[in-house]
């Protein structure tokens, strides 16, 4: 047999055996967080959760934020925060990034009691698990600049957040990962900033930021 046949089959061994490397990682990662609280962080009252909620997942994200120049009152210009951020969220299991979750904007589509009414169609910030597709939807009810603690040190970067969740849903063969979620915090941020450019109405532009999100559930 050729060279070329040999290649190939050691690429697929590769391919396999990395694939297998992520399952068993991701299948680690799971019954893990399943289990298992993790230490809430020291955080301001405004962006803390009530009693009776603990941490029990945390993701290191990457992603943007999206602004959109508009015009203002004064005949001027200004960036707004016109789209949600999106971002994916990852976890170090054994050594290994591994993504756990993904983050962007959707309707809520199982709105508990606490949702606004009627549901904006414009979407809500939503987690979606990497691995059962379980969600969580949830709103901000708590935020503190990014510089004035040290749960948010990074001055200038976007502020740091409590959201309080107003929807969550099984995945479709009953993962449950992100279903019980009862707050999410946004934390450690860095990036994300609006603009300090000059813009034309109309111009939208990403801007990159870290954080990390933790995500808390009511105690049992």
């Amino acid at each position: 047999m050729d060279a070329n046949f040999y290649q190939h089959a050691d690429k697929l061994k590769r391919v396999r055996t990395t694939s297998l490397v992520t399952l068993v990682l991701a299948c680690a990662f799971v019954t893990s967080a399943s289990a298992q609280h993790i230490p809430s962080p020291t955080t301001p009252t405004d962006i803390t959760p009530p009693v009776g909620n603990s941490a029990f997942l945390v993701g290191h994200a990457f992603g943007t934020q999206g602004y959109t120049c508009l015009p203002t009152s004064d005949g001027g210009t200004a960036w707004n925060p016109t789209a949600r951020p999106e971002a994916t969220l990852f976890a170090n299991v054994f050594g290994h990034l591994v993504q756990i979750i993904t983050h962007f904007a959707s309707i809520d589509a199982n709105p508990n009691d606490t949702a606004p009414k009627p549901v904006s169609l414009g979407g809500n910030a939503t987690w979606q698990s990497s691995f059962d597709t379980s969600k969580v939807w949830a709103v901000a009810d708590g935020h503190i600049d990014a510089g004035t603690d040290a749960s948010c040190p990074n001055a200038g970067s976007i502020q740091c957040l409590r959201l309080r969740s107003i929807g969550n849903q099984e995945g479709p063969t009953g993962g449950r990962l992100l279903a019980n979620t009862t707050f999410v915090q946004r934390l450690n941020t860095k990036g994300g900033a609006v603009p300090t450019t000059s813009c034309s109405v109309g111009q939208t532009q990403l801007v990159p930021y870290t954080a990390d999100y933790y995500f808390f559930r009511a105690d049992q």
